[in-house]
């Protein structure tokens, strides 16, 4: 089963199309994508490669990559296309 964090993210708009996308509390977290729904798909890519980068080198997680508890609500602000 897969381990939900909650981090904020920003989509900035970039001149020749699409986003690149940063997370303001994990400066490791950086990537891009054409349209909002793979943008951030890369940014959930990313996180994964992050927590596995820290995983295998023993390193603790910087506090703001705290798993969210289990069966826990979580308040999610997203971006919705129609």
């Amino acid at each position: 089963m897969s381990q939900v964090y909650k981090l904020p993210l920003v989509l900035e708009p970039q001149p020749g199309g699409g986003y690149t996308v940063t997370c303001p509390l994990l400066p490791e977290l950086i990537t891009e994508g054409d349209t909002v729904q793979e943008a951030i798909q890369n940014a959930n890519d990313a996180l994964a490669a992050i927590v596995e980068a820290l995983k295998e080198l023993k390193r603790p997680f910087p506090p703001a990559l705290q798993p969210s508890k289990e069966n826990t609500p979580l308040w999610v602000e997203t971006v919705l296309a129609v």
